[in-house]
């Protein structure tokens, strides 16, 4: 099931074990998961020998970004390429492999990101390769580099000896000075589909001889949210505890997500306003000591699905009969009342975060939900300005094109419209869009944003949802920025 290793200490044989993101890391560009876009402009850049000095490469955590780096530096040195592959034969591809081709050079900025570690770089570089044909250096969470440090690469990539291919990855790319990125060819890598990580996941599996149910391969790429690396540390840690058969109770067990049954019953319950239930359950979670920050959070993304079919949108990351079971919910709710308890569950995960008593907090801030009529009247009323319903929302888009047919944040509104980005089209409605120097696009927010917007506006799928929309909008490559986003 994993690589297994032998070492020799004094005559006495000791097991390790390879953990499974690094026995199934990627070493050909064609076993990088969903970011074909840019591993197939890559290979062509390297077949026809095109192949740039500096390449940034931006993404979620887990995306793929310094497995495709590695694989660059080896395929841009490898002594016999295959359709712009590196073979991982060639005595060059073994020893990058191994880690002792000193023509390759790997720093995490993180902890390696003063002057002088640049410096040591500016130096080396005058240095023709050894083995290679390229120094390649990778510049792994570049964005933690000094002022400094930044000033001091800028020379080098500004006037870069032949042989030096720079490679810097980061997953804020908005951190970067503006002088660097003109400077690098850019890759954005996209968060990874649930499908191909459920894909990715049943290879492992099966070449590490692992049963699985597919209900826990969807509940894993449901928590990897995009990021394959973690998708395969929770399979890794799943085999580790039960490797004859892994269930969606195994997955839940160990990664501390509440069972469907609770969260299920709970959104019913609260949508029914049925406080007794409520407290019957509230108690049963709190006796049976699940992570109530972790149950609020599900019973959160929950509400957001049955919201989601509520807008015809589609969900994959359910079993056939839970997903009947939401339909259900949201077939006797109004998209005013799931948004209305969407919003007061934000707020009562706000308040849990500074309580020492988290269990009271958590039980009477349900009931509050069920009880407090007056303010969800007052919400309802208000919404106009700030939490209409997505059906509301669209009227008032229509509205605003009324009034500026050429509008940037219209184009960009429809665009995401068209996109299918519904709830990003929705938390956008009341803001100002704007472009100002640098290409730089202003997302302006207008008042307090809420907990469970501010969240969904930070997820990396939102920021990328939003910048392809407005680059396809500006027809050029732009940086996006939130301004008073609190």
């Amino acid at each position: 099931m994993y690589l297994t290793v032998l070492f020799l200490y004094n005559g006495v044989r000791s097991l390790s074990y390879i953990a499974l993101y690094r026995k199934f890391r990627p070493i050909k560009f064609s076993d990088v998961v969903g970011q074909e876009h840019i591993t197939k402009t890559i290979r062509n850049q390297i077949i026809n020998n095109r192949v740039g000095h500096a390449y940034l490469f931006s993404g979620g955590r887990g995306s793929g970004k310094t497995s495709t780096a590695k694989i660059l530096a080896r395929a841009v040195n490898c002594e016999h390429l295959v359709d712009g592959e590196p073979c991982n034969e060639c005595e060059i591809c073994r020893q990058a492999i191994e880690g002792s081709l000193i023509d390759i050079t790997e720093m995490d900025a993180a902890s390696n990101n003063g002057v002088d570690n640049i410096r040591d770089i500016r130096e080396e570089v005058e240095f023709i390769p050894t083995k290679a044909k390229y120094r390649v250096y990778i510049i792994d969470e570049v964005h933690m580099l000094s002022t400094g440090a930044f000033n001091a690469l800028l020379k080098t990539l500004e006037e870069p000896p032949a042989h030096v291919i720079f490679i810097l990855a980061t997953t804020e790319p908005q951190k970067l000075p503006t002088t660097i990125l003109s400077r690098c060819q850019r890759f954005d890598f996209k968060r990874i589909s649930q499908n191909d990580i459920v894909k990715r996941l049943k290879y492992i599996c099966d070449e590490s001889n692992v049963n699985i149910e597919e209900n826990a391969l969807k509940m894993i790429s449901n928590l990897a949210d995009g990021a394959m690396r973690d998708a395969i540390s929770i399979l890794d840690r799943c085999i580790s505890e039960d490797n004859e058969n892994i269930t969606e109770n195994v997955v839940r067990e160990l990664t501390g997500v509440p069972k469907f049954e609770y969260l299920i019953e709970m959104s019913e319950m609260i949508l029914d306003k049925n406080i007794e239930k409520i407290v019957e359950l509230s108690e049963k979670i709190i006796v049976d000591g699940k992570d109530i920050n972790v149950f609020l959070w599900e019973l959160i993304k929950m509400m957001r699905d049955i919201l989601m079919l509520k807008a015809k949108c589609a969900i994959t990351s359910y079993a056939e009969d839970e997903l009947a079971k939401l339909q259900m919910i949201a077939d006797k709710s109004t998209k005013e009342d799931v948004a209305y308890v969407i919003t007061e569950l934000s707020n009562l995960e706000s308040k849990m975060k500074w309580s020492s008593e988290q269990g009271i907090i958590f039980e009477t801030g349900l009931i509050k939900i069920c009880l407090d009529e007056d303010k969800k009247a007052e919400n309802n009323s208000t919404r106009v300005e700030k939490k209409m319903p997505i059906n509301t929302q669209a009227k008032q888009l229509d509205t605003f094109v009324n009034e500026d047919k050429e509008g940037l944040k219209y184009k960009v509104l429809t665009k995401l419209k068209e996109n299918g980005k519904i709830v990003v089209y929705s938390k956008l409605i009341n803001t100002k869009i704007e472009k100002g120097q640098d290409n730089l696009v202003h997302i302006i927010f207008d008042g307090q944003v809420d907990a469970f917007t501010k969240a969904t506006l930070q997820k990396d799928e939102t920021k990328i949802a939003i910048k392809e929309a407005v680059i396809s909008v500006c027809g050029e490559d732009v940086s996006v920025k939130y301004d008073n986003l609190k």
